[in-house]
């Protein structure tokens, strides 16, 4: 299905990102994209949700202001297929492109997105900074001070479990158990970098 190994993508991805921060969301949503295939079951496509979870913010670091529209470019010029980049950005629908999410795939990233931000801001605020020990009820504390991880849109994660027909409940917490189950491999990829 992808058109791209993931060895390849994530050397994509790293020649327009060096942050570290950029670099472990890319590894979260991976992770969590992929674990979501699994669950859903799309298990035999799970490695290209993970690729389009390593590649969804491909653009960000380096040109914030065209996120989710040079991400078409950059994509294209690496020589990732148009599904791929459909998919990609389609996360930006409603903020920045109009490309709406159509695959249960791409209503996942969209929900997901901005909801691993969040449930990483309030893991670091833990004295574990981890997921590991979290509980649902602590980010849903969280999650309705508007004033923590003020840049993590409530409303985009909303709409997300709305386009899955999720309850918010059940969303933030698959992504949190997604996070928690995969914390410890994107730590070890980190490490390694």
């Amino acid at each position: 299905m992808a058109d791209i190994s993931r060895d390849e993508a994530f050397a994509l991805l790293k020649k327009y990102n060096k942050d570290h921060f950029h670099l472990q969301h890319a590894l979260t949503v991976e992770a969590v994209m992929k674990y979501f295939a699994k669950k859903l079951g799309y298990e035999n496509e799970a490695e290209h949700w993970g690729i389009v979870g390593l590649l969804h913010d491909i653009d960000f670091e380096m040109y914030p202001d065209a996120h989710c529209i040079k991400a078409a470019e950059l994509l294209k010029d690496g020589g990732i297929g148009d599904d791929i980049i459909h998919s990609v950005c389609s996360h930006g629908y409603s903020i920045t492109v109009d490309i709406k999410p159509e695959h249960e795939m791409e209503k996942v990233l969209f929900a997901c997105d901005e909801l691993t931000g969040l449930i990483w801001a309030c893991a670091l605020m833990r004295p574990s900074k981890s997921t590991k020990d979290m509980e649902l009820k602590s980010l849903k504390k969280k999650y309705k001070d508007k004033k923590f991880a003020a840049g993590c849109s409530r409303d985009i994660i909303a709409k997300g479990a709305e386009m899955l027909g999720w309850e918010l409940d059940e969303l933030l917490n698959n992504t949190l158990e997604a996070m928690k189950a995969t914390e410890d491999e994107i730590n070890k990829e980190l490490d390694e970098l």
